[in-house]
């Protein structure tokens, strides 16, 4: 065989035959492609073995009785500017989804890749964008709280168990386990955690390209020096939260009474 039609055969699942015969073979871009081939092999059921690991939570709850569970988590808790997002999801029990991991450890080009994949083999999916004014209003705890309740509710099939990143959360008919640096633990916490992140990011992407003056697009409404100075120079939007400083201090008119929007991934719009 020649060596470009030995590069094809490894790429499609070789028979043990053939990868024998291979190591037989002395020339020296053979032994190359051979030992590259058991390299990607090695990592590829190290990765398999990493993703098992974070199935075992899921398998916990199966194991005491659930047929479906769903992972929960949120991006923008911290933020000075935008709404909060929680998402929630229900993977099949023998799924896989290389890569998948806590999406703070993740770039912005792979929690892209990983929001499809998620949403084309998920079971469901559930986003719950809290608003300004429930932030405020209820505070940062409290309303991740609520919210995360309400994206469980929210779920177009309903999960006798949820595991949740670091939050006690109560919710009518399912079992809630909370899991401190879940997203890092759990295969559905994490594909929730990609969810949020991605869908808030989007946003301000968007609200930066209305408000360009603070940033947003770079600093997703953190509290940078420059979206800081911003604030002293500009003022606030309608998108800043009141009770965190320093716009809790400029003694603001409350933000304007907009409910919290849940939606349905994919069959909805991303909002």
């Amino acid at each position: 065989m020649k060596i470009a039609e030995i590069k094809e055969a490894l790429n499609n699942n070789p028979s043990a035959g053939l990868l024998a015969e291979l190591a037989q073979d002395e020339r020296s871009g053979v032994q190359k492609l051979l030992a590259a081939y058991y390299k990607k092999q090695q990592a590829e059921a190290a990765e398999r073995e990493r993703f098992a690991k974070m199935l075992l939570y899921e398998k916990q709850c199966y194991e005491s009785g659930a047929q479906y569970v769903a992972g929960v988590d949120e991006a923008g808790r911290g933020p000075l500017a935008g709404p909060m997002v929680i998402g929630a999801v229900i993977l099949p029990p023998d799924v896989f989804i290389k890569g998948l991991n806590d999406s703070k450890k993740l770039t912005a080009a792979k929690r892209e890749q990983l929001y499809d994949e998620i949403l084309a083999k998920a079971l469901a999916v559930s986003v719950n964008i809290v608003s300004v004014y429930n932030i405020d209003r209820l505070n940062i705890y409290r309303a991740t709280q609520e919210g995360m309740a309400q994206v469980l509710e929210n779920l177009k099939i309903r999960p006798q168990a949820a595991l949740i990143d670091a939050m006690p959360v109560q919710a009518e008919g399912i079992k809630t386990y909370s899991l401190i640096h879940g997203d890092a633990l759990s295969a559905s916490i994490a594909a929730a955690s990609v969810i949020a992140k991605v869908t808030r990011d989007r946003m301000m992407d968007k609200l930066a390209q209305e408000y360009p003056q603070y940033g947003w697009e770079h600093n997703k409404g953190y509290g940078s020096g420059a979206h800081m100075q911003a604030i002293l120079e500009h003022g606030a939007t309608c998108w800043h939260r009141r009770s965190y400083e320093p716009v809790k201090s400029m003694n603001l008119p409350e933000a304007e009474h907009v409910p919290n929007k849940l939606i349905r991934l994919p069959e909805e719009a991303n909002g």
